[in-house]
C-alpha cells in the first residue's frame, strides 16, 4: 500500500520542522506565514485551499461603515429577522427542567424558595420581615422592587427561607414558649414589670407617644451598652414610606423619631457590607446593636439566634443584636395601597400634606403638618390596605421582645411600657433617668386588644394554632392546611 503524502509537507518525507522551517510555519514553500494545519487534500470543508490541500492568498471581506437600516423613510421596512423554527419553543424552561434533565424526583426533606413563594409570597400573606433574606445561607434572596422578597440567584433548597418564615415554616407561637423558657424572665412571654411613660425632654414632640424607644435607645448608646439601633427612616424619594435606618447617635434617633405604618424588611438589611461605614472598628463579634420592629420581625431575629444553622452574610449583624423592642401591633399596611390608594386617591390627602399618622383606639388618625387632626376613621375602613399575613397574627404585644412600647393603654402623649426580659430590664434601667413614669395606667386596655388579636388570628389562621407542636411545619402540611401546590418548581412556576 502507497503511502499518501501528508498535506503541506515536501514528498521527500521530511516535516517542515525538519526542513529547517521552525515550529509553527508551513515550510518554506508555502509562504503563508500560519501555523501548520492538516487539512484534507481535496479542500473540502475549508477555504482557499487547493486540491493539494495547500493554501492559497486569503481575501478579507471589507467591514461595512456608517450604514444602518432605513427604518424612518416612507415605505421603508427594517430587514426582516430571521424566524423561529416550527416548533421550537424559546420560552423561558420553567423549574421542571431540574428533573427532567436528571430524572430524579426531589428529596423529601428539601423545600425550596419557590415554595415560600408559592404558599406566602404570590399567596399575599408575606409580612415583609425580611426573615427569609437573613436567614438564605447562601444569599440567593434579595428585596424585589415591590418590597417582597425574590429570588437573586440559584435556590440550593436548604428549606431555610421556608422554616424561618412566620407565615410558613415557623410556628410563631411555638416561638414564643420557646424563648420565654420555663420562668418568662431569662427569656420572654409573662412581663417582669409594666409601666406608663413619658421622656422628660422637650424633643419628644417630633417622637411617636411619649417617646420611650428613643430615650432607651440614646442612654444605651451613651453609656456604650450598643455601637447602633436599627430603626425606620423615611425614604427621600416617598414621603411616609418607612425604610431601615442604622442608628449610631442620639441625634440620629431625634431625627427618625416617629412611627411609619408600611414594613422595612428589616431582617433583611443586616448584612454589614450596607452600614459597616457607621459602626466603630471593632472585630465582628464585639459589635452590639438595638433592633426596634414589629412583634412578627422580633419574632423572626429571635428564632434565628436561638437556632443553629449556617448562617449567610446577614450572620455578623444577626448574632449582634442584644436588644430586642417590639412595637405594639395589630396590622401593617402596603406603602401603595395605604398612602397612593386610600389617602391620596380616596381622601385627597397627600403625603405632603400629612404631618402625623396614628393607628390608636381603633382608628387611623391623619394629621396635618400643624398638627391639626384631618380625619378619624375606623382602621377598618383601610382593610384593603393593609398586609393580609397580619390577620394571622395573634402577637399584638411582640411575645418574643425584651420590651414592648405601644399607645394602648396609657394617657395620649405617654407610652405603654411591658418589661419582658432581664436584658430589657437592664435596658429599662439604663434609660430610667431620662423617663417620668408610673404603673401602667391600664392593663385591662392593653388585654382586651391582645384577645381582640389572638380571636382574629384564630379566624384567619388555616392552621392549628399550638403552642406546643413542634418549631417548623413541614410544607407538605401546610400545603394541605392552605390548599397551596406541593412541589411548585417540579410542576413550574
Amino acid at each position: 500500500m502507497t503511502e499518501r503524502p501528508r498535506p503541506g509537507v515536501p514528498e521527500t518525507g521530511r516535516s517542515n520542522e525538519e526542513s529547517g522551517s521552525g515550529s509553527g510555519s508551513c515550510g518554506d514553500d508555502c509562504g503563508c506565514g500560519t501555523s501548520s494545519k492538516e487539512v484534507r487534500a481535496d479542500g473540502a470543508g475549508a477555504v482557499n485551499v487547493d486540491e493539494n490541500g495547500q493554501l492559497g492568498d486569503v481575501e478579507f471581506t471589507e467591514p461595512s461603515s456608517g450604514k444602518s437600516q432605513d427604518v424612518d423613510s416612507p415605505g421603508a421596512e427594517p430587514d426582516k429577522r430571521v424566524g423561529v423554527p416550527e416548533g421550537v419553543d424559546l420560552d423561558t424552561p420553567s423549574y421542571s427542567i431540574r428533573s427532567e434533565m436528571n430524572d430524579i424526583e426531589t428529596p423529601d426533606d428539601k423545600t425550596w424558595f419557590m415554595e415560600l413563594d408559592e404558599a406566602v409570597i404570590d399567596a399575599d400573606r408575606c409580612i415583609e420581615c425580611g426573615t427569609c433574606v437573613a436567614a438564605c445561607p447562601s444569599d440567593s434572596i434579595g428585596v424585589g422592587d415591590d418590597g417582597k422578597p425574590e429570588l437573586v440567584k440559584m435556590c440550593t433548597g436548604c428549606s431555610m427561607c421556608w422554616d424561618f418564615c412566620p407565615r410558613g415554616g415557623m410556628r410563631y407561637e411555638r416561638q414564643w414558649k420557646i424563648t420565654g423558657g420555663e420562668d418568662n424572665v431569662s427569656g420572654a412571654g409573662d412581663p417582669i414589670t409594666e409601666f406608663t411613660a413619658q421622656v422628660r425632654d422637650d424633643w419628644h414632640d417630633e417622637a411617636q407617644d411619649g417617646g420611650v424607644v428613643t430615650a432607651v435607645l440614646s442612654s444605651l448608646l451613651e453609656e456604650g451598652e450598643i455601637d447602633g439601633a436599627l430603626v425606620a427612616t423615611e425614604s427621600e424619594e416617598d414621603p411616609w414610606k418607612a425604610e431601615s435606618f442604622l442608628a449610631t447617635s442620639h441625634e440620629d434617633l431625634v431625627e427618625n423619631a416617629g412611627s411609619f405604618y408600611n414594613q422595612t424588611m428589616a431582617l433583611g438589611n443586616l448584612d454589614l457590607d450596607q452600614w459597616e461605614h457607621k459602626l466603630p472598628e471593632k472585630d465582628f463579634e464585639d459589635l452590639n446593636l438595638a433592633i426596634v420592629g414589629t412583634p412578627c420581625e422580633i419574632e423572626g431575629i429571635r428564632a434565628l439566634q436561638d437556632f443553629d444553622w449556617r448562617k449567610g452574610a446577614q450572620n455578623e449583624l444577626i448574632e449582634a443584636v442584644e436588644y430586642r423592642i417590639s412595637l405594639m401591633c395589630t396590622k401593617n399596611f402596603n406603602y401603595e395601597r395605604l398612602i397612593g390608594e386610600q389617602l391620596a386617591e380616596k381622601r385627597d390627602i397627600y403625603p405632603e400634606d400629612i404631618g402625623k399618622l396614628d393607628v390608636i383606639e381603633g382608628e387611623m388618625r391623619v394629621y396635618d403638618t400643624e398638627g391639626e387632626q384631618i380625619i378619624a376613621e375606623d382602621v377598618g375602613e383601610f382593610h384593603d390596605a393593609t398586609l393580609k399575613g397580619c390577620d394571622e397574627c395573634a402577637d399584638f404585644t411582640g411575645m418574643t421582645s425584651d420590651i414592648t412600647v405601644g399607645s394602648v393603654g396609657s394617657a395620649d402623649g405617654h407610652s405603654s411600657v411591658i418589661v419582658r426580659t432581664e436584658q430589657g430590664m437592664k435596658a429599662w434601667e439604663t434609660a430610667e433617668h431620662a423617663l417620668e413614669h408610673r404603673d401602667l395606667d391600664s392593663r385591662k386596655a392593653v388585654g382586651k386588644l391582645q384577645g381582640w388579636d389572638k380571636k382574629k388570628a384564630f379566624e384567619a389562621l388555616e392552621r392549628p394554632f399550638d403552642p406546643d407542636a413542634p418549631r417548623f411545619i413541614d410544607y407538605t402540611d401546610h400545603a394541605e392546611y392552605y390548599g397551596t401546590q406541593v412541589a411548585p418548581h417540579d410542576k413550574g412556576h
